[in-house]
């Protein structure tokens, strides 16, 4: 019978960028992963940060290159989506590539003003500020535009989120300000129109009865996200042509119109068969834009996207150990894994969401199929079909078996509560940073230890 390595490249072909074997082990970007496993045991989060600037580069080529192949007039700005991913160690290798930001609630602000203050970023830099505003996140928003921060632009979720700023914003020039115009859903969703954003058929006249005669605010950003990301979709185009034809009628009544924010939705490497093209989609996103504004004869905007999902996802990944396994039937057999999906990768019992899935050692071995559980006792913990088959295999063998997800680096800490309480009360796994030397050399930090009892009996209040 074939190897499990044998059988993994005639079904999707091995090894691919990122990945390979060495002496029967996975290695991920040249990461020892057998090493990581024996130094800090499992369960095992890590972080490969050179993955997030990589990530970045690539995204700016793309789009400097469409524009220059589309002698496209405007300029291209990559803004980081924080709700990706909030925790310092990203947003910092995030920001050594000229970037930036993105914010969706109130505590983003401290977040920023926090790394103004250690020198990680200036008064200058970029904030595109999204999401249904709260009080205290408008007020931020004041606080820092007052305090000098001289591109913070609110970008208009609703019509009465303007008073606010209007009665507040005092500047010696106009406050840049933002509209995000609510797209509509996708043909299978439960809702007709999204419920961020202004109705497009308001945002002219919303402008012109409230904005147009104040001295103290320009709308020099239109912003859109379509929901079901940048796909190659009638979908997808027939969206994207409807909001930057709304930009050409916009900019023709407000000559400071010069922004289109395009939002999030890059699609980032979930199964080991992606084929998504990048080059195609950006080019053909940077050509669509232009032609529509010379239809209308209208100039280019400068373009900014907002990638959250895209930038950090691929640069983490989870580790665990088979614990045992279970012949339930004549058919299915379990291996349990040292962890939990539902408090460790939440989109996968949340979503549905695929991840890249491997084993860590032991590739010399005949394969069988597998289902995997979780050690917590709900029944949706488990995981039993990849994003390119019907189901999951794994070694066939009875050693110590290792396995890890892969490209799990957005959302999953936030959303499984870092450091909080978990379901069947599982304690959070060991985080490892993993940075590159100069020399080539890996230097390892541990982020966070994985939780003890004490920590999770005082947030209970036992002690």
């Amino acid at each position: 019978m074939q190897s499990y390595q044998e059988f993994l490249d005639l079904s999707v072909g091995f090894p691919q960028d990122g990945f390979e074997i060495i002496d029967d082990e996975l290695y991920f970007h040249d990461l020892n992963l057998m090493e990581m496993i024996e130094t800090y045991g499992t369960p095992l989060r890590f972080t490969y940060l050179p993955i997030v600037s990589k990530k970045i580069q690539q995204a700016k080529i793309l789009f400097q290159t469409a524009i220059l192949k589309h002698n496209y007039r405007g300029s291209y700005k990559y803004c980081y989506c924080t709700k990706s991913s909030h925790f310092k160690h990203i947003v910092e290798e995030a920001l050594k590539n000229d970037i930036h930001l993105e914010t969706s609630s109130a505590f983003d602000m401290p977040m920023i003003d926090s790394l103004e203050r250690a020198g990680t970023v200036t008064k200058d830099i970029t904030v595109i500020c999204n999401g249904f505003k709260t009080y205290q996140y408008k007020q931020y928003i004041i606080d820092m535009i007052h305090d000098g921060y001289t591109n913070i632009v609110p970008v208009l979720d609703n019509k009465e989120e303007f008073n606010l700023y209007d009665d507040e914003i005092e500047l010696d020039e106009p406050c840049a300000l933002g509209i995000r115009v609510a797209s509509e859903e996708q043909p299978d969703s439960q809702f007709y129109t999204s419920r961020l954003g202004i109705r497009m058929e308001d945002v002219i006249d919303f402008y012109n009865n409230k904005i147009v005669d104040n001295p103290n605010f320009k709308v020099k950003l239109l912003h859109f996200f379509i929901n079901s990301g940048i796909s190659d979709t009638p979908y997808y185009w027939n969206e994207l042509e409807k909001y930057v034809t709304l930009y050409c009628k916009f900019k023709k009544v407000n000559p400071d119109l010069d922004t289109l924010d395009i939002g999030g939705g890059m699609p980032f490497k979930d199964s080991l068969v992606h084929d998504f093209d990048y080059e195609y989609m950006v080019n053909e996103i940077v050509n669509r834009i232009k032609q529509i504004c010379a239809h209308h004869e209208v100039m280019e905007p400068d373009i900014i996207t907002e990638f959250g999902k895209y930038t950090v996802a691929e640069a983490s990944g989870i580790l665990y150990k088979v614990l045992g396994r279970k012949q339930q039937n004549d058919r299915e057999k379990w291996f349990m894994i040292d962890g939990s999906f539902i408090t460790n990768l939440p989109d996968v019992w949340a979503l549905n969401q695929k991840y890249i899935l491997l084993p860590i050692n032991n590739w010399d071995s005949e394969y069988e199929r597998v289902n995997l559980g979780g050690i917590t006792c709900d029944g949706q913990d488990y995981y039993n079909q990849e994003a390119h088959m019907n189901s999951v295999f794994m070694p066939k063998t009875r050693k110590v078996q290792y396995l890890g997800f892969f490209h799990t680096g957005a959302y999953q800490d936030v959303l499984s509560g870092y450091g909080g309480i978990h379901h069947c009360l599982l304690p959070s796994p060991k985080h490892v940073l993993v940075r590159r030397n100069r020399d080539e050399t890996f230097n390892y930090e541990v982020f966070g230890e994985e939780q003890n009892s004490k920590q999770v009996m005082k947030l209970l209040g036992y002690q």
